[in-house]
């Protein structure tokens, strides 16, 4: 699969934009703040409904618009598919596929498959918790649309129960209530943490190899699921802790307090690594996901590489270089020089100025001269 072009209209710092890629490696350079990122997180968006960054649709609608669109075309099995999102300052979004509205963001999934990557998931180990949840729920959305269903309605459930739960000490009847959101959520909950939990055994089958190769032999790794709670005893576990919920006025177990720990050698570098480990276990955790993906939906994702090449030394960067090979890559940067330097190969450039295109040119590709 791979993106054929991109049109954005009142989207983040662009009035009107119009792209046309390459099927193999496409560049965007220029200085910072210039919008690079912003073509990237349009993709993204339009492959899954969400923005990387977490942004609401009106963030996204340029500063004094009422509502932004973008087009996406892309070409799997050699058929060409269009996809048309909407985006009010007031309202939900919009969203076609060639023309035909959809109802659900779940009838999106699978229709082109992204992998995102930026400097700040080179941290997501010793970050927090939420961002090792946001991996696992990123990348099962993808793949399960049951899992995105459960995972929606589980916000969904935490939101009411925390204002329920707010609102007692003002109106105790209300306690009753309850039972009906407790029962929810678990039944909800448990599907959860099933598919992490399936997830994660299946990361692992994949993981290895790659982390071996890329430390040259030297290091093992493991990811291990730490659910909150477990599915057996979640109903038990969430009745007792109902007191200290309505103390705390918050949900205080279940699947959105998860984590996962990354062992290497037997070491959890979450708090006992190295800087350049946890850098390194990163990258295995976002090499991972194209075989993941390619796995469940039989096609290479497209990949986009936010500023991420700076980031990484030789070693890391080669690793990167083989997977490039099998799929559309897009990367953003602020100069070409690094890219000569290091043979990446680079078949269109597009030099991104305040939210505008200066030229957009075939390059070069590995090995041939400018």
């Amino acid at each position: 699969m791979y993106v054929e072009s991109l049109e954005l209209k009142n989207y983040r710092n662009y009035d009107r934009i119009s792209l046309h890629f390459d099927r193999e490696t496409n560049v965007l350079y220029g200085d910072n703040a210039q919008g690079k990122t912003n073509i990237l997180e349009a993709i993204q968006l339009a492959a899954t409904t969400k923005s990387h960054r977490g942004s609401r649709d009106r963030e996204i609608i340029r500063f004094g618009e009422e509502e932004a669109h973008l087009r996406l075309v892309f070409r799997r099995n050699e058929v060409s598919h269009r996809i048309d999102m909407h985006l009010k300052n007031n309202g939900r979004k919009g969203v076609a596929i060639d023309g035909i509205p959809i109802r659900r963001a779940s009838e999106l999934f699978g229709m082109i498959s992204v992998v995102f990557f930026s400097p700040e998931d080179l941290n997501i180990i010793k970050n927090g918790p939420g961002e090792r949840r946001r991996f696992m729920d990123s990348e099962l959305c993808q793949l399960d649309k049951v899992y995105y269903t459960d995972l929606t309605e589980m916000n969904r459930i935490l939101t009411q129960r925390n204002a329920l739960l707010k609102d007692i000490p003002f109106h105790p009847s209300l306690e009753q209530t309850l039972d009906v959101w407790d029962e929810q959520m678990v039944s909800h909950g448990i599907h959860i943490i099933r598919s992490r939990r399936s997830f994660i055994g299946h990361l692992n089958e994949i993981i290895g190899r790659i982390h071996e190769n890329l430390t040259n032999g030297r290091e093992n790794i493991e990811i291990v699921y730490e659910p909150n709670v477990e599915e057996k005893n979640f109903r038990e576990i969430l009745s007792g802790s109902r007191v200290r919920d309505l103390k705390m006025k918050t949900s205080t177990v279940g699947p959105h307090r998860d984590d996962f720990r990354v062992n290497v050698n037997g070491i959890d570098i979450r708090h006992y690594g190295s800087q350049g480990q946890q850098r390194s276990a990163a990258l295995s955790l976002k090499l991972s996901e194209i075989y993941l993906v390619r796995e469940s939906v039989g096609d290479t994702p497209v990949l986009l590489l936010d500023d991420v090449l700076s980031e990484l030394d030789s070693g890391r960067q080669a690793m990167l270089l083989k997977r490039m090979d099998e799929a559309q890559t897009f990367i953003t940067c602020t100069g070409m020089d690094e890219l000569i330097e290091n043979h990446f190969p680079v078949n269109r450039a597009f030099h991104i100025v305040n939210g505008t295109v200066e030229n957009q040119e075939d390059v070069w590709k590995q090995n041939q001269p400018l």
